[in-house]
Formats: C-alpha cells, sequence, structure tokens
C-alpha cells in the first residue's frame, strides 16, 4: 500500500505557494455524510456558496465554480468567449502566463504575446519574469489594432512562478483609453482571497480562480466570475463547449444545483473557507489581505537579510502570497531545496522554465502564522548555509524583528 504519511514526527512544513495547508476546520466541514447533490438539501447549501463566493470575487454577477483545477477554468474562459482563429493579447509574467498561451494554441486560437523585453543584468532572468505587466505596452498594441481584430486581453494577477502581482486596475483603464471592445481575461488562481481582487471594480470580464491556494481547499474546485458583457459575448462564440459551457450552469445555479455532479464534500469546504474569510469579528477580506501583506514583509526581511535578489525586482508588486529567492550563479537551487526539504523537512516551490534551477519560492499563505513562518524561514537558512551559499547576515532575526515590531492588527480567525 501506498504511504502518504512517511513525514517523521512533528508538522510538515508545505510552503510552497499551493496548494496551501488546509486548516483543521476545513477538513472537518469535508469529512461531513455526502448528500443527494439533487436533494433539497444540496439547493440550500449551493445557493449559499454561490452567495458567499460572489463576495469573495468582489461582484454581484455570476460566479461559476466547477469540479476542476485552475486549467480547467483557463479553457473555460477562453472557451466560451472565443469562436476559432480569434486574436488573443496574452502578456508574458511568468510561467503560468506562458502555459495559458499554450492552451489557446491547441484550441485554434490565435495569441500575440507581449512583455517587457531584455534580460536583467544581475542575474540574467528575463525582465518580463521580475516585473508586473507593463499596462502601456498593452494601451499601445491596442491602439495600433484599428481594424479590432482583437477579441481579448489576457493577464495573469498574481504569477505564481515569480512573485508578482500585477495591476488590473491599470490594465482595464488602457482598455478603456483606447475605446477597444477587447474583453479583459484575468487568471488570480493563486491572487483570490490572499490579494486584494475585485471583479467589478476592476472591470473584469472573466476571472479565472482555483481552490488550492487563498481559498485554503484541496484542489478540485475552480471558478470563472463573469461579467454581463462576457455573458453576452458567449451567446455568439463557436468554440465547442460542453462540460465547461456557462449558459446551462448559470441557468441552474439560479435554484442552487448543477448541469453534472458536483464535488460536494469541496463545496462543504469551500462555505467553510468563506465562513473564515468574511468573518467580520477577524476584519473579513481587508485584514485578510493586510495579514498576507504583513506575512510578505516578514518573509522578504529575512531574504533582505540573507543578502540574496527577491524575484520580483519592483517593490511596489511584490506578492503578499509568495516570494521568489534567487540563488547566486553557480548555486543550483534545486538541490538547495532538496536538502531543505530531506534535512528539515520543510517543501519549497520549485523555479518553473525559465527559472528553473535559478530560484526557489516560499509560499506564505492558507493555514499558517507568524510562526510556521519562523519555522521555514529557520529551515531556508540553515540549508543555505549547509549548501555553501554565503548569507550576508540572519534573515531569521530580521523576520523575528520584523514580526516582533509589527503586531497583527486584528486577531486570526481561528483555523482549528
Amino acid at each position: 500500500m501506498l504511504n502518504l504519511d512517511f513525514h517523521p514526527t512533528g508538522r510538515h512544513f508545505l510552503q510552497i505557494p499551493g496548494p496551501s495547508p488546509v486548516p483543521d476546520r476545513v477538513l472537518r466541514a469535508m469529512s461531513l455524510p455526502t448528500i443527494d447533490h439533487r436533494g433539497p438539501e444540496f439547493g440550500a447549501l449551493g445557493l449559499q456558496v454561490l452567495g458567499k463566493v460572489k463576495q469573495i470575487f468582489q461582484t454581484r454577477h455570476p460566479v461559476v465554480i466547477y469540479p476542476a483545477s485552475g486549467t480547467g477554468a483557463w479553457e473555460a474562459a477562453l472557451t466560451n468567449v472565443c469562436s476559432p482563429g480569434d486574436h488573443l493579447l496574452m502578456y508574458e509574467t511568468g510561467h503560468f502566463a506562458w502555459l495559458w498561451q499554450q492552451m489557446a494554441k491547441r484550441l485554434g486560437l490565435v495569441p500575440e504575446v507581449i512583455a517587457l523585453p531584455g534580460t536583467c543584468a544581475a542575474t540574467g532572468l528575463p525582465n518580463s519574469w521580475r516585473h508586473g505587466v507593463q499596462a502601456d505596452l498593452i494601451e499601445a498594441r491596442l491602439k495600433a489594432d484599428t481594424a479590432h481584430q482583437i477579441k481579448a486581453v489576457c493577464v495573469v494577477h498574481n504569477e505564481t512562478s515569480t512573485g508578482v502581482t500585477s495591476h488590473i486596475a491599470a490594465v482595464r483603464r488602457a482598455i478603456d483609453a483606447t475605446k477597444h471592445p477587447a474583453l479583459l481575461l484575468v487568471d488570480t488562481i493563486s491572487g483570490l482571497a490572499s490579494a486584494d481582487y475585485q471583479h467589478d471594480a476592476w472591470g473584469v470580464d472573466v476571472t479565472v480562480s482555483g481552490s488550492q491556494k487563498g481559498l485554503m481547499l484541496p484542489p478540485g474546485i475552480s471558478f470563472n466570475a463573469l461579467s454581463p458583457k462576457a455573458l453576452e459575448m458567449s451567446k455568439h462564440a463557436t468554440l465547442p463547449t460542453a462540460f465547461w459551457a456557462w449558459d446551462e450552469i448559470v441557468e441552474m445555479n439560479k435554484s442552487g444545483y448543477w448541469p453534472y455532479t458536483p464535488n460536494t464534500n469541496l463545496l462543504y469546504g469551500l462555505n467553510e473557507a468563506c465562513d473564515m474569510l468574511l468573518d467580520t469579528r477577524h476584519g473579513g477580506l481587508p485584514m485578510t489581505f493586510a495579514r498576507h501583506h504583513r506575512w510578505a514583509e516578514g518573509v522578504r526581511s529575512a531574504v533582505k537579510a540573507w543578502g540574496l535578489a527577491i524575484q520580483c525586482a519592483d517593490a511596489a508588486v511584490y506578492s503578499p502570497v509568495l516570494t521568489g529567492v534567487v540563488m547566486p550563479q553557480g548555486v543550483d537551487a534545486d538541490a538547495v531545496r532538496k536538502l531543505i526539504y530531506e534535512r528539515f523537512d520543510c517543501s519549497l516551490g520549485t523555479g518553473l522554465s525559465k527559472v528553473k534551477g535559478r530560484m526557489f519560492r516560499i509560499g506564505h499563505l492558507g493555514d499558517c502564522n507568524d510562526l510556521t513562518l519562523m519555522a521555514a524561514l529557520a529551515g531556508c537558512e540553515m540549508g543555505l548555509k549547509l549548501a555553501g551559499v554565503k548569507l550576508h547576515g540572519s534573515g531569521v532575526q530580521a523576520a523575528m524583528d520584523y514580526f516582533s515590531a509589527h503586531a497583527a492588527p486584528v486577531a486570526l480567525a481561528k483555523a482549528a
């Protein structure tokens, strides 16, 4: 029998940027008996969950919940609003933006990729993978598209591979400034419920997200938040949709049901996670975002004290979800990660594609607190020293100083 509980005594520190550690409250909710997904009890659950999820996305409009990963929600976003051969403007900020481009090609769409040109002189890494979306580049390209061939602009809000959180409202302003009719499609799979995200206020047409990051759930649920414009466009799009089709699911959701079997027990967990995130006694979403910003600043203080580069080169778009740590030239980041995992039972995120072997990622989201992060940073510091990486100072001490000097603004919601 496969042993899935092979970690040594004590807690395994899951500090990857998703799937994130799941609170005991959520795990217990998921353990409730499965119910009839056509019965009245489920209809009440469905209506409740759908209402709470709208609050998480900060929208008044429909949010579709799929029994799928975030990749499925990418496909749903594209197939519901596009027709074969449609031209997309896709901004590359990292590995997941690149993967979305590859999906668009497979679906018979024509993605045009734009990005910040050049490489960073200090690290040799692509500039586009160290900075956020440059709205002015999008605006310039849309101005040149006088025939309005571009059907949608696709960007990633929080790029999980790099630790960069782009300004989505600026992208909306860029589109509006050109009076271009293109839809705005945004991936906030890793940003939702950890970084501020406002579907309605920022004028997003389709928002894509998933369960396993800021929502503190296991993988298996994904989302499309929709605008009225996107719903109208879907009536005329001709890419094939069946499982992903919005019309059926939006209609059935009005009574709390799905056109196929939903993942009932994950919906129990989603309901509980929404209660935790929206709880006004603990500050609701604003304090959730503030908590993640504080954790991120503490982690970044450690990286700076070590004298190592942060993957995100622009402090204005530092991610509150994760921090990418760039290794000095000649140091294999994956070897460092392996050492930390084997010696200190701490999992860190790997560098992906263009930055593989050059950096690792520390997640600061999900069911964690100051001491969780202090333990992870201690594991990192010991591992870096054992790997022979020359450090300028103690990141652990810097993080302790930061967390001691900057108390959490409100008590954390009870996670256990």
